[in-house]
């Protein structure tokens, strides 16, 4: 038994502590399939141990030594791809991971003919190409073709080493893991093209661990007085893994400083947010002589639907709300949730006080339209006080102040006139035909 990698067993298990440590705080696909490839790696390092004993056991300790890497690295590749084209991700690697593993099963207990090994190596090399040529619609990845090429390449490499090397099976098991964490490298590349820390520490790792299967050969073959320690060899595996510890690290540090700024329901900006951002669209406002608006939107019949229907409709309300009013401001201005049912908009240059008005309407004739939330029919309307910097006000807390008596004005009026409060005599409301109509459940007809 091979004592000497009981310290690599227990530092990937230390790893793989920590990963599941940090994964269970942020459930994702990518974490968990990086959580399994580390448990791969461990059950590598274990089964290295017993991979030199004589006969059946020595035998199964080795394809699952090679075996449990070469899975690691397929994880590697998949952990890279998107969501909704992991089913061809996952056809992908099933048929690259089965036929590597008949060839590594000739490999370990195969004395035969040599075409057997030959039929294996195209197999290797075509599989890949069958599973994209028959799915041709399914196949969307962009790099699908790249695992193709290499897999193609491998099976083409295969057939030359064997040759090359009379019969000696171990370059042609150098090449397999040299293209599986080739393959790896260049996914995660494609998918982590950032200047990050733990992006380009994972990447240069990975390329690193595929270099590993090309140079060792080559140092072996020409220079076999300098050997070197494998535990050398070991190095990129612990790069590759501080990297991704890393990346983890700062998706949790970015999701906790988007949480601290956004409202969790909505994804809108919160207060602290909108406080900022209304300052800030203030001071420009000041220094080029404009104008900025700030618009306090509030949901009529919302109390009502909670008591009524309960909190979860109240949560589906708020987020139909969001979405309604984001996708009728332009991306330079700004809406926040600033109360349970208020919604404050930051129209910034060019804004004056006819633009405010036009939005408002259009607003207004989403909001007071009947709408569907699971399986119900609400109708709820809002109020919309408009405030414009400096006509109205020319400080941040007095402009504030402004909005929201004008929206609470529109508020109590609302049966009699527009929702639109933009502010000043010359603002008249109008009358409206018809006051506006209750919230209804499922049989009401708008």
């Amino acid at each position: 038994m091979e004592w000497s990698k009981i310290p690599d067993v227990l530092a990937v298990s230390c790893l793989t502590c920590a990963f599941y440590s940090i994964s269970r705080r942020d459930r994702n696909a990518q974490n968990n399939l990086w959580l399994a490839c580390w448990v791969l790696i461990t059950l590598h390092f274990t089964a290295g141990i017993f991979s030199y004993l004589q006969g059946v056991r020595g035998v199964v300790g080795w394809l699952v030594e090679e075996m449990t890497l070469i899975a690691a690295g397929i994880c590697f590749t998949c952990a890279t791809v998107s969501s909704d084209e992991s089913a061809e991700c996952r056809r992908m690697a099933i048929v690259v991971f089965l036929s590597i593993f008949l060839y590594m099963v000739l490999v370990g207990v195969y004395d035969g003919p040599a075409w057997v090994f030959d039929a294996s190596a195209i197999v290797i090399g075509t599989s890949p190409l069958a599973v994209a040529l028959y799915f041709p619609r399914r196949s969307r990845h962009t790099l699908r073709w790249l695992t193709v090429g290499l897999q193609l390449a491998l099976g083409a490499a295969l057939l030359w080493l064997r040759r090359l090397s009379d019969g000696s099976p171990a370059p042609g098991v150098s090449a397999i893991f040299f293209s599986i964490y080739l393959d790896s490298c260049l996914y995660f590349w494609y998918t982590h093209r950032t200047r990050a820390t733990g992006s380009v520490i994972t990447t240069i790792g990975l390329m690193a661990w595929a270099m590993v299967f090309g140079v060792v050969p080559l140092l072996q073959h020409y220079l076999p007085k300098f050997p070197i320690e494998n535990e050398v060899w070991n190095l990129p595996k612990y790069v590759v893994a501080t990297g991704m510890l890393l990346m983890m690290l700062e998706k949790q540090i970015e999701r906790t400083r988007h949480m601290a700024l956004h409202d969790d329901l909505t994804g809108l900006a919160n207060r602290r947010l909108f406080q900022d951002r209304l300052l800030s669209a203030l001071e420009r406002a000041r220094r080029s002589g404009t104008s900025a608006v700030l618009m306090q939107v509030d949901l009529d019949r919302f109390k009502e639907v909670n008591d009524t229907f309960g909190h979860h409709m109240g949560d589906m309300l708020l987020r139909h709300a969001a979405e309604v009013l984001s996708g009728r401001v332009r991306r330079s201005d700004t809406v926040a949730r600033t109360g349970g049912d208020e919604f404050s908009i930051i129209l910034e240059e060019p804004s004056k006080r006819e633009d405010a008005e036009l939005v408002a309407k259009s607003l207004l004739l989403v909001l007071d339209k009947p709408i569907v939330l699971a399986g119900t029919t609400l109708l709820i309307g809002a109020s919309i006080g408009i405030a414009v910097f400096p006509d109205d006000a020319e400080d941040f807390d007095s402009l504030c102040i402004e909005a929201d008596l004008r929206m609470y004005q529109i508020k109590q009026q609302r049966s009699t006139t527009t929702k639109i409060g933009s502010g000043g005599a010359k603002d008249a409301p109008a009358k409206r035909a018809l006051p506006s109509p209750p919230f209804g459940a499922t049989d009401l007809v708008p």
